[in-house]
């Protein structure tokens, strides 16, 4: 089952035939039809018909189905802009720009009209371009590989297999469940490969599904208005400015802790035999504790800190909550700001991070890891509640929300004491 988004197309090829036959009727070619409307680029098409002889229009019939109307892309239009093309309300450059078409972003073409405008629809975004930056039918269906991203969702059972190869035969490498929703690597007959999660070594980690159990959508990138740009921009701003107000409270945090292990010491040279508990009321300073919180409300406000960062990219190796992250990289970075030191990646933080808890007793702030084929632990996520996990997921879906059994637990560790 395939499903389009960003992607309306309207293919009246029946209809073009019956019309484009009764047309040798030169009346015919004045009056204005059902044809002529929804079938991006067609009247330009028919009207090289109609002024061609009898003998011409099987020909003109072939070429048409060679083009645009035979194109399931007929009505989609692709930016080829280098960077950015403006959509305006009125077809003029002196008109208000209503929202951008970025490059490789996709419009439904609702009009074209005279002096190389096209009237276009593209997310929340209505308005005019100039139609010679865009590709449309056969053109724009080559782009479609480059630009488009595809997803695969589970239907029809409540757990799906994922297989190590193309076969029933296979070994099972994970169990995804109903309504989840996996990127697609490749299509194959029967078969698509999908986007399990990218570890921290930065390998993707994949697998095969059955076509007959999910359903493939088709999307394209979509315009942005103004509105949205600016509320982005403000979206990114507040972002950073979360993450350097944790950082200043973190070293005031550091600071105190400074000011209190000197006094410590103090304390210590006066009393030369007070030096040994000195030294390990030092240590558990080191620690860090839920000080004024309690550890359930620690971790509730590290949740709430995490999520703040959805939908920022996936960096291998990154550990920037605004730049980049992998998945990792983003809890340790998550838990560094709250005074915790977790070990760099995730099979080490499964190993010794905090201490290990029952699935059935997790908490906000917990840390779920997951393995790959060969049981190794490839991935961590942080839990934040209501049976959901916030991750830097994969290099094609950065930071996002999921289920927490998106894919099989392997175990569940606290840092919060």
């Amino acid at each position: 089952m395939r499903k389009y988004r960003a992607l309306k197309t309207a293919i009246f090829v029946a209809s073009a035939f019956m019309f484009l036959s009764a047309s040798k009727d030169k009346a015919f070619a004045e009056q204005t039809t059902s044809v002529e409307y929804g079938v991006a680029g067609i009247s330009k098409t028919l009207d090289n018909v109609y002024s061609c002889g009898d003998n011409e229009v099987s020909k003109k019939i072939t070429e048409l189905f060679n083009a645009e109307i035979y194109s399931p892309f007929a009505n989609l239009g692709v930016s080829i802009a280098s960077n950015y093309v403006n959509v305006r309300s009125q077809p003029s450059t002196e008109s208000e720009i209503v929202g951008k078409l970025y490059n490789g972003c996709a419009a439904e073409i609702l009009e074209w009209l005279e002096g190389d405008w096209v009237k276009i629809v593209s997310g929340d975004v209505e308005g005019y371009i100039a139609s010679n930056y865009l590709a449309t039918g056969k053109a724009a269906e080559k782009l479609a590989d480059e630009h488009a991203e595809k997803y695969a969702t589970v239907v029809k059972t409540q757990t799906l297999r994922v297989r190590e190869a193309q076969s029933t035969d296979s070994r099972t490498l994970e169990l995804i469940p109903l309504g989840e929703r996996f990127p697609v690597i490749k299509e194959y007959d029967e078969w698509a490969e999908i986007l399990l999660s990218t570890d921290d070594s930065g390998d993707d980690f994949t697998g095969f599904v059955h076509k007959d159990y999910v359903e493939i959508e088709v999307i394209f990138k979509e315009a942005i208005s103004i509105e949205e740009e600016q509320r982005l921009i403000r979206q990114q701003r507040e972002a950073e400015r979360a993450e350097a107000e944790r950082l200043q409270r973190l070293a005031e945090e550091e600071e105190r802790r400074r000011i209190e292990e000197a006094r410590r010491q103090e304390e210590a040279r006066k009393a030369a035999e007070e030096k040994k508990k000195s030294e390990e009321s030092k240590k558990e300073e080191d620690k860090p504790s839920g000080s004024s919180s309690s550890g359930s409300a620690l971790g509730k406000e590290i949740a709430s800190y995490a999520q703040k960062f959805v939908g920022n990219r996936y960096v291998w190796g990154g550990t920037s909550l605004t730049k980049g992250a992998d998945c990792s990289g983003f809890v340790y970075t998550i838990y560094q700001q709250f005074g915790y030191k977790l070990p760099r990646v995730s099979r080490d933080q499964a190993k010794s991070a905090g201490r290990k808890v029952n699935i059935s007793d997790r908490q906000p702030g917990d840390l779920i890891f997951y393995t790959n084929s060969k049981g190794t632990v490839n991935h961590v996520a942080l839990y934040i509640g209501n049976d959901k996990i916030v991750h830097a997921a994969s290099s094609k879906q950065g930071i996002i929300i999921s289920k927490y059994n998106y894919r099989k637990v392997y175990c569940v560790r606290r840092i919060v004491n």
